[in-house]
């Protein structure tokens, strides 16, 4: 089952997919170096086919929950580990 994300909420790129398609009506096939790992983005919609479009700073794309992650969940994951070595 693919990852939930919020409307609105935070990502970033984990590992890249071939190929990414862009989010406009009719999407288009760009090369995978158009974004890069580590990247952050805001989810803008859930679209069919398990794809979520999220904006970048150099456009919105659409990418498959396999290839992103919250970005709240990592952070929240961090302090976590933090307090524990404490």
């Amino acid at each position: 089952m693919s990852e939930e994300f919020a409307i609105g909420s935070k990502v970033r790129v984990v590992a890249l997919p071939p190929y990414i398609k862009t989010a406009e009506p009719m999407p288009m096939l760009r090369p995978p170096d158009i974004i890069h790992v580590g990247e952050e983005g805001i989810v803008l919609d859930r679209r069919p086919g398990g794809y979520w479009g999220i904006r970048f700073a150099k456009g919105a794309f659409l990418l498959d929950s396999q290839y992103i992650e919250s970005v709240e969940t990592h952070i929240q994951q961090k302090s976590g580990e933090e307090k524990e070595s404490k």
